[in-house]
């Protein structure tokens, strides 16, 4: 279960990073107002998730996730390259992430 808390908290982090971009410096309350609570949630799940996995392997899963997502939304929603350089190091990410689990046996 403190797996799938991680996940979910990694996706929020990418959330909370695109209702940043599209606050516009906090100038959209919108955009504004979710960044808050998914910055929050991202936070509290992580926060969660240490009472049952090591801390940097949590920390590291969670900020890898959350750096993977944000680069595919921006390639999706913003436009940015995906070159392939961009493409294999998101592969090298997501090779880390599953060592680490792997690591904590499980």
């Amino acid at each position: 279960m403190a797996w799938l808390v991680l996940i979910v908290a990694g996706l929020l982090e990418a959330a909370w990073a695109y209702f940043l971009k599209t606050s516009r410096g906090f100038t959209a309350v919108g955009p504004s107002a979710a960044f808050l609570v998914t910055m929050t949630l991202s936070m509290a799940l992580l926060g969660w998730s240490l009472n049952q996995l090591p801390m940097g392997t949590a920390y590291a899963v969670w900020t890898g996730i959350g750096a993977v997502a944000t680069v595919i939304v921006g390639m999706i929603v913003f436009g940015e390259p995906a070159t392939a350089l961009r493409l294999g190091s998101i592969g090298l990410i997501l090779a880390g992430i599953v060592g680490l689990k792997f690591a904590t046996g499980g």
